[in-house]
This record gives structure tokens, C-alpha cells and sequence, in this order.
């Protein structure tokens, strides 16, 4: 048997005569160890020879500035997208930022999206991978001081390109965009734009994956180095939750089952499921103490978003200026980054996204029936749109579990277990025959 999370404790019944278990895909693993650490490393050494990235720098110069920076960037999800066969475009996000907080002019700006459309023209998702490409020393307004960023965030944009170049390759049902976004250090402008851009346009984001500082394993202060642990934060109530929609989440205890927490656990589980040495730390939280991040703005415009960052800062390297203090090193200087960790990081988001992308749509309508009192527990939902899954697993836990413990496969649309509502919580995803599962829907309550 394959190893699995060690939180998925059940087997799994698909008929009376057969058993499967929770198993990894050869095609995924495939892409997984094809990403390459020496490729992350090429990428972020590349991208900290542009001098500074700030957003605010230089957009003429041929070798330094942000304006080289994004155009080597573009260059390369193009060179990648050579081998999709026509499926991956490769396009400027170009919008321009109105003088405000950190932006002492109106300023043009561009992000950096390779789309790998999906094979299922009926198929509407869409998954996002993304880091930021700006940089910045100990003054958010210096643009003209050697600014590396290599960990912040030259590490992420390495993840979202790498990942670009072993996917593009592969074929996918849904549409994956690999991005890159700029003013991140601004006022999370790049972002911004996109997620604005895909609310106006009707994106349907299914999860956005967000990679901001993933290539430190130093613990400052503390002396630790830890290259297997991984934060994932994630909202526990969504941004954009309505009154009605907050009073159901209280009366039917859903405050830790957001999309965003779904999708942090089902990363979790994915991702240990096919990365060796890999613990990812579930923090319940939308970003690090009073901080942010990319994926806030998607989170405020309703989609399930999520932030991947290292376990241990050191804040030696972020957001200064070059130089040695009394026999300290300041800066994010390329030799510092773990870039057998920033693998570890990228195969993490690969594998999380390949079986989302591979994977049935969530189901429809899932809901916990409450027409009559019952120490079991009645589910009911609809089909996915789209391709027809191969059955269903039903998840549950205990409440006071962060993770799902149990899943019970059927292969109908309704669902009784013989555990009480009033002490598990449950949720339902569909899957197909060769074990892609789709993101869990947490139920409301139905009669």
C-alpha cells in the first residue's frame, strides 16, 4: 500500500467484492520529481541579477529594474509554453495603479499570467498558482538600492515558473494560470488587479494557491533549521460572508469548514500523500500576525485562497538593506535560500493542483437533512457539473479535529451514517475512477 496521510485512517469500500485505498497517481508523481531544484535555483539567481525588482524601478533598461524583470519572466512561461502545443497563452495583466499608499505617481504595471487552458471546453474551473516578482530593502520607497528579494519573493515566482514548465506539457481537464504579480510590496496591487479582473469577467476560481517567502529553513533567534515543515493559512470566516450566511455557519457550527479551510486541508492531505519529508502545518489563520499576502484580494472577492509560506522567518533577510552589523549579514541574498526546500515547496502546489485539475467537480447542493431527529446523519447533494465521477467519499471528523479521520466511498447521491451530526462534522467530494478527488463541500442543512 502506498503511504497516505496518516490522518486517513479508514479503507475505503467500493463494492462488495473489491477494497481500494487512497493511492498516488504515476502521472503526478511523474511531474512531481521532475521538478527541479537546480531549475528553482537558476530562476531565482536570474531574477535577483536584475538589481532591484521594485515596483516603482526602472521599466526601460534591458538588465535591471522590474521592467527587465517581468519581460525575462514573460520570455520564459513562453519559452515553456512551446511544448503545450498551442494550449498555454502567455499575457500581461497591464493596468495602471492610481498615486495612493506607497505609490507616489500613477504607475503602470504589469502581471505576468501563462494560462494552460484545459482540454474540457465544457469544463469552466480554474486554478491559480502565484508568487510575487517585486522586491524591496528596509525603505518601501527606495527604488534604486540592490533590492535581491531571492526568498521574497524570487522563491515563489520560481514555484509558479517551474511549475509552468513541467505542467505545460501535460494535459488537464480544467484551465491552470501560472502568475506572477507585481506591487505585492506596495499594497497587494497585482494581485488586486487580477482577482477584480476575474470577479468582472465571471472567472470560475476554484482555488488560488499563493507562495510568498518559501525558500528559508533558518530560524532566526531561535537557531532552528527545519527543512520539512510548511504553513498553509487559510480564513476561517469568509470575507465576503453574508448575515444570513454568518447565522447558519453559527447555528450549525461550520466556523472551521470555510472553502479556504477545505482547501487547506485537502492540500495537506494531497501534498503529503506525494512529497517525502513534507509536514504542512495548518495555521488557522487568514495571514501571519497583522500581515499579508496575494491571496487576500481573492479572498475579498469570494474565491477559496490560500497562503504557502515557510515555517521560520528570518527577518535578517527580509525588507533590509545589504550590509553586515556586527558580524551579522542583512539581506535576502541568493547563497542563503534552501532550494532543495523551495522544491519540496513546488512539488507541494504540483501535486495539489495536477489532481484538482484532473479531478471531477465538487458536487452540487450538499446538505445535511434535518426533517426528523436521528442520532445518524442523512446526507443528500447533487451531481457535479461536467464529467461524471466515478462515486463519492464522504468525510467526517470530530469536532475538535483539525483533520478529516474518516471517508466512507458511495457511489449514489445520498448518504446515511450511522454517526450524529451533533458530534461529527461532515463534508462530501467526489472522485473519479483513477482516485482524483475533487475539493470537499462542507453541507448546510436541507429538509
Amino acid at each position: 500500500m502506498k503511504r497516505i496521510s496518516l490522518f486517513i485512517i479508514s479503507l475505503i469500500t467500493i463494492s462488495a467484492s473489491a477494497q481500494t485505498t487512497i493511492r498516488q497517481d504515476p502521472a503526478i508523481k511523474q511531474m512531481v520529481d521532475e521538478v527541479s531544484s537546480k531549475n528553482i535555483e537558476s530562476i531565482v539567481r536570474k531574477l535577483v541579477s536584475f538589481k532591484t525588482r521594485h515596483t516603482l524601478s526602472d521599466t526601460v533598461s534591458k538588465t535591471e529594474g522590474v521592467g527587465a524583470a517581468r519581460n525575462w519572466i514573460k520570455a520564459e512561461y513562453e519559452r515553456y509554453a512551446a511544448a503545450s502545443n498551442g494550449r498555454m497563452k502567455v499575457q500581461f495583466d497591464e493596468f495602471v495603479q492610481p498615486k495612493g499608499n506607497r505609490i507616489d505617481k500613477p504607475t503602470p504595471m504589469k502581471n505576468v499570467l501563462a494560462i494552460l487552458k484545459g482540454t474540457d471546453t465544457a469544463d469552466k474551473r480554474i486554478y491559480i498558482v502565484s508568487g510575487h516578482y517585486d522586491s524591496r530593502v528596509s525603505d518601501v520607497m527606495d527604488v534604486k538600492s540592490f533590492a535581491p528579494g531571492a526568498v521574497d519573493d524570487a522563491s515563489g515566482t520560481a514555484v509558479s515558473m517551474e511549475l509552468a514548465r513541467v505542467m505545460a506539457k501535460r494535459r488537464f481537464p480544467a484551465t491552470i494560470i501560472f502568475m506572477a504579480v507585481v506591487g505585492e510590496e506596495q499594497g497587494l496591487y497585482g494581485s488586486t488587479n487580477v482577482a477584480k479582473r476575474a470577479k468582472a469577467e465571471g472567472w470560475q476560481i476554484d482555488a488560488m494557491l499563493n507562495n510568498d517567502i518559501v525558500g528559508n529553513t533558518y530560524g532566526m533567534e531561535t537557531g532552528l533549521k527545519d527543512n520539512r515543515s510548511v504553513r498553509v493559512f487559510s480564513e476561517g470566516v469568509p470575507a465576503v460572508e453574508t448575515e444570513k450566511q454568518a447565522a447558519v455557519r453559527n447555528s450549525v457550527g461550520g466556523e472551521n469548514d470555510s472553502p479556504a479551510r477545505e482547501l487547506a486541508r485537502y492540500t495537506k492531505e494531497i501534498a503529503e500523500r506525494y512529497v517525502e519529508q513534507l509536514d504542512v502545518k495548518l495555521i488557522y489563520r487568514r495571514d501571519r500576525y497583522l500581515r499579508g499576502g496575494d491571496h487576500i484580494p481573492f479572498s475579498q472577492q469570494g474565491f477559496a485562497a490560500i497562503r504557502i509560506t515557510e515555517m521560520n522567518e528570518d527577518f535578517n533577510r527580509q525588507h533590509q538593506d545589504i550590509r553586515q552589523e556586527n558580524g551579522v549579514d542583512y539581506g535576502d541574498l541568493p547563497d542563503f535560500a534552501d532550494y532543495d526546500y523551495i522544491q519540496k515547496v513546488a512539488r507541494m502546489n504540483l501535486s495539489t493542483l495536477a489532481n484538482l485539475a484532473l479531478a471531477p467537480s465538487s458536487p452540487q447542493n450538499v446538505g445535511v437533512i434535518t426533517s426528523g431527529l436521528t442520532n445518524k446523519t442523512q446526507l443528500k447533494w447533487d451531481a457535479p457539473k461536467g464529467k461524471a465521477p466515478a462515486g463519492y467519499y464522504v468525510l467526517m471528523r470530530e469536532t475538535i479535529s483539525p483533520y478529516w479521520e474518516k471517508k466512507f466511498f458511495v457511489t449514489g447521491t445520498t448518504a446515511n451514517i450511522g454517526y450524529s451530526k451533533d458530534n461529527y462534522l461532515f463534508a462530501v467530494q467526489a472522485v473519479d475512477a483513477e482516485g482524483h478527488e475533487s475539493l470537499p463541500v462542507f453541507p448546510k442543512p436541507v429538509r
